[in-house]
Formats: C-alpha cells, structure tokens, sequence
C-alpha cells in the first residue's frame, strides 16, 4: 500500500471518529455539566490517539515479528490494559486534582474500570491493527514481486552469460584452425569475430534490443562461420522484416544457429534458415542436417537456456517446436513481439 494511501485510511478514520464523538456526546442543560462534557471528549479522542499510534507503531510490529501465540495474547491484554489505565491516570486521577470532577464514580474498582473500557477501547484498537495488517499484507506482497523480480533479472543475466561465452569457444576454436593451416581466411575470421564481440559487449547487458540487431548478430555469425565452409552457398538464409525495430531479448536466436555449426553436416550439405514478422509476430525457422553416425543429442546448454528465457521473458506468447530425426534437426520458433516496438 502507497504511503498517501496510508495516510488517507488514517485521516479518514479520525473524521468519523471526531463526527461521531461530538456529534453524538452528552450535552446537559447545565453549563458546568456541558462544560466537563466536552473535556472528556476531548480527552477521550486523546486517549484514542495515543493507543492507535501506540499499538500501530510499536506493539503490531513487535507481535508480527515474534509471531507466537504469548506474544498475541499478551499483547492484546496489554493494549487495552494501555487504554484503560492512560484514561484511568487522566480521567480519575489528573481531573480530580486539576479540575475538580471525574468521570466514573470515585468507588468504582479498577477491575470494573478495565472491563468496561474494554466496550470503549476496542474499535480504535481494531481499527489500528486492521490498517497494519493491511498495510503490511500489501507492502510484504509487493517486496516479494520485487524480489522476484530481481530474480528473474539475475538469471536472465545469468543464461546470458552463458550462452556468450559457448559462442566465444567455439568461434576460436574455428580461428586456430584457419591460422593452423595458414588460411588467409584467417584475418578475415577475427575482423568479423572483433565486430561480434563488439555487439555482445554493448547490447548483451541490455534487457531488449532491435530486432534488426538481433539479426545482425545471426548475419556476423554466418559470415564467419562461412569462411570454413567448403560450399558456403548451400547455407540458405531467407529474411522478410517488416518491422525491424521490434524489441526483443538479445541472443535468443544465436543459439541456434551456433548449434547449427556445431552439430550440422556441412561437407556436401548447409541449412535452411527463414526469418519473417508478419503481423509483429517473430517467426525462426532453421533446417539443418546432422553428422552421420552422431549419437548425442543435437540440443544442449545453448538451447536449454533459450527455453527458460523464452518462458521468463514470453510466458504464454511464444511457441518453440524443435524435432530432430536421425538425419536432420529442425527449429521452429514463434514469438508474440506485439507491443514490443520503439
């Protein structure tokens, strides 16, 4: 609950209680009577006040930390034991003195003073404590979105540095291998390496960016990786962006193209890759075919990581369908990006 709204409870409930205590207080006909009337009025809101604040303040916080069951009977026995004997010292003890009257007849016992000051007492006391356990309900729900919220950050921040340094391993694992056989595609290898690098450390700290940039990343990387491929014109790339400035996760759709190159046939084979956003909705499609005689699954760290992403960040508005067979794996990835757009 938002502190103005606190306050507004608060102010809304000493209105009615100052309306209903001196709208309705006994008024006699003799001034003198009229007179002490009004002073206990007075002092009863007053007495009303100090109890609110004191069990709002001090006893509700104490008793929720303790949560046991001496501190809750102890301590509404000591709240209106607060009430009865603060109205008792003012009322039956200072006025006497002071003023020269008292409200109760002077032989009434404290145990009769207490019992019926409980009927006086408890509407304040109930009201504090139901605005605490509001106040406190709603605070405590809203630290735990919060909390949660700076987890989910966290492992959204965790999986992406996962996935980056993948990429980076297996990226210079492909760069020894050219300067290995002295390929002069090796220059041109880490030109392209250093311009990755580059988008990663910039935008792979962001919580979103364009979908273009996303794309640019996939482009880099099948740029490099084609630089090593013997037939690199069997890798059919096919995009249709219609909206290129739609946000989205970053390094979601890497990972599959880098278990692409990881895992796929390239020798006398390449892959299917489409890219469209027809009505703001992301649609990745990539074909590509295994290594013969592969065992292992094709899916890996990469991929698991994109699953949890995709249902922190896109719960119920995406759709990811991947099918592997004995020769081929196939990717198939829809995503609501509806909304999403600078």
């Amino acid at each position: 609950m938002k502190k103005k709204q606190v306050i507004l409870l608060h102010l809304l409930y000493w209105l009615f209680f100052i309306y209903y205590q001196f709208r309705f207080a006994f008024v006699p006909k003799e001034s003198d009577a009229e007179l002490q009337s009004y002073i206990l009025s007075y002092s009863f809101l007053f007495v009303n006040l100090l109890t609110f604040y004191a069990n709002y303040f001090i006893l509700m916080p104490w008793v929720y930390k303790k949560q046991k069951l001496y501190a809750i009977i102890g301590g509404i026995v000591g709240i209106f034991l607060f009430f009865s004997l603060l109205r008792y010292s003012i009322e039956e003890v200072l006025f006497p003195i002071f003023l020269g009257f008292r409200n109760y007849h002077e032989k009434t016992t404290l145990v009769y003073y207490f019992y019926d000051n409980v009927f006086f007492g408890y509407t304040t006391i109930f009201v504090a404590t139901l605005i605490w356990l509001l106040n406190n309900a709603l605070n405590t729900e809203r630290e735990k979105r919060r909390l949660i919220e700076e987890n989910k950050n966290s492992q959204l921040q965790a999986l992406k540095t996962q996935i980056n340094p993948h990429f980076i391993f297996n990226t210079l694992n492909n760069i020894y291998s050219l300067v290995y056989q002295n390929s002069d595609k090796a220059l041109p290898a880490i030109e392209e390496l250093g311009q990755l690098l580059r988008y990663s450390t910039k935008d792979l700290e962001k919580d979103f960016i364009t979908l273009d940039k996303e794309i640019g990343y996939l482009d880099s990387l099948i740029a490099l990786e084609k630089l090593r491929i013997k037939n690199p014109e069997l890798l059919n790339v096919e995009k249709k962006l219609s909206h290129p400035k739609l946000n989205i996760s970053p390094m979601l759709l890497v990972p599959f193209v880098e278990n692409a190159f990881k895992h796929g046939d390239f020798r006398n084979k390449g892959f299917d890759m489409k890219i469209s956003d027809n009505n703001k909705i992301l649609h990745f499609y990539l074909l590509n075919f295994k290594k013969e005689k592969m065992k292992d699954s094709v899916s890996g760290i990469g991929i698991e990581n994109v699953r949890k992403r995709l249902e922190i960040l896109y719960p119920k508005k995406y759709e990811l369908n991947m099918i592997e067979t004995e020769t081929n794996f196939t990717v198939d990835l829809k995503i609501d990006l509806k909304n999403e757009e600078n």
